[in-house]
């Protein structure tokens, strides 16, 4: 059976993001996988990296106290599925400090000779669902750097068999009927994962 971690990063319920997230919960759990559900803003996360945090950023017997609990739930998964919207051109604080605190040397990846080597390849299985208020060609102005750190950076500590990420662009102005297509594609892909 296959365990998938889903962060998701909304605040709020009633959000398209909130729908998206719970499509993706439906179909993973459809197709009998193990689904940690974790909702970030739910849960409390804590996304700030304090001081002490980074100064014991590369001591390995030390550095995941502080986050075990969300180390054990990484570690466990065979696929990482991220559900959120792009604000600024970039992840919401809320996951950013995810990685900030979470994909920490020993745990996402390992130092070798000062060569950053994939650490998470148990992870077969990457994708993001997201949204993004402005249009592709606006995102593709800015860098989008949502995608570039799904597809180089979490797909290098990762290495999986499979990624897929899947954008509502210029979400400002979808309409319910395309909206209503896209939440029809995560189904799609994510039952084809």
């Amino acid at each position: 059976m296959t365990r998938a971690l889903v962060l998701f990063a909304h605040p709020c319920a009633e959000s398209f993001s909130a729908a998206l997230h719970t499509r993706v919960i439906e179909a993973l759990s459809a197709r009998g996988w193990e689904v940690d559900d974790c909702d970030l803003n739910a849960e409390g996360f804590w996304p700030v990296l304090s001081a002490d945090e980074r100064r014991g950023y590369h001591d390995l017997d030390h550095n995941q106290t502080p986050v075990r609990a969300y180390v054990e739930r990484v570690q466990a998964a065979q696929a990482l599925v991220l559900v959120f919207p792009v604000w600024n051109f970039g992840y919401p604080a809320i996951l950013k400090g995810f990685f900030d605190r979470v994909f920490l040397p020993g745990v996402s990846f390992r130092l070798e000779e000062g060569r950053v080597r994939p650490n998470l390849t148990h992870i077969r299985k990457l994708a993001a669902v997201t949204t993004y208020g402005g249009t592709r060609l606006r995102a593709v102005l800015a860098g989008d750097p949502p995608r570039h750190v799904v597809k180089r950076a979490l797909w290098h500590v990762t290495r999986p068999d499979t990624l897929r990420y899947l954008a509502l662009y210029d979400m400002n102005r979808a309409s319910t009927a395309t909206r209503a297509a896209f939440l029809t594609r995560v189904g799609r892909e994510m039952e084809a994962l």
